[in-house]
């Protein structure tokens, strides 16, 4: 699986993160703290990175989501990302589902494109729109996301789909995603504790017996 840590400016959890392998993950938020431009580790070097929509941030603070925010993101840094998460609401369910695929048609051709799935949703509801040219990504509520996982990590490889779950922060999560044939995860842990890195690199590294999943592009 292919990791990924928020973004940070802080140089020892950058050279840690590159260090290790891990990619980044950037918001609009992050996108506009780090002067607009793709991010880079220390020595200047270009990061991989995957690009999320930053519904999630808007949420948290009570905003409406920052639709000029997320376009200028795609515009300036969009083709360089490894995969998009469309526009999604946070807890909308099938409404959300909805306006991501409105989305869809939009930011065609950018980078490889991933729906949000979240409460409400079930594996029939997305089953007729993903597959390899739309992959996955699950959020959703901490039980909700741990007690579907396996079903949508069943889905993504029925369909050919790409499968990345957000908000990854302990190695017990590593390990469900691993079982579930992720492809890859996010989370913040990393980015505010680079001390965690070791243990959270270690869990990400080993192999499932079962289904687990070398990292595959999504394009």
């Amino acid at each position: 699986m292919m990791p990924y840590a928020t973004y940070t400016g802080t140089r020892r959890n950058l050279d840690a993160m590159r260090a290790h392998g891990w990619r980044l993950l950037v918001t609009p938020d992050t996108h506009a703290r780090n002067g607009r431009t793709r991010p880079r580790w220390v020595d200047g070097t270009p990061a991989g990175f995957g690009l999320d929509n930053g519904a999630w941030g808007s949420h948290c603070r009570g905003e409406p989501f920052n639709v000029p925010a997320f376009e200028r993101t795609v515009s300036e840094v969009g083709t360089s990302a490894d995969w998009l998460i469309l526009p999604d609401i946070v807890g909308g369910g099938l409404e959300s589902l909805r306006v991501s695929m409105e989305w869809a048609p939009r930011l065609h051709g950018v980078c490889p494109l991933l729906v949000a799935v979240q409460d409400g949703m079930t594996p029939a509801d997305v089953a007729p729109l993903v597959g390899p040219g739309l992959g996955v990504a699950l959020g959703g509520s901490t039980e909700w996301k741990e007690g579907t996982l396996a079903a949508w990590g069943a889905l993504a490889r029925r369909c050919g789909a790409y499968f990345h779950v957000l908000r990854v922060n302990t190695c017990r999560r590593i390990d469900l995603c691993r079982d579930a044939g992720a492809h890859s995860f996010d989370g913040t842990s990393v980015t505010r504790f680079v001390k965690t890195l070791p243990l959270l690199d270690g869990a990400r590294r080993q192999l499932s017996l079962l289904n687990g999943a070398p990292y595959v592009s999504p394009s």
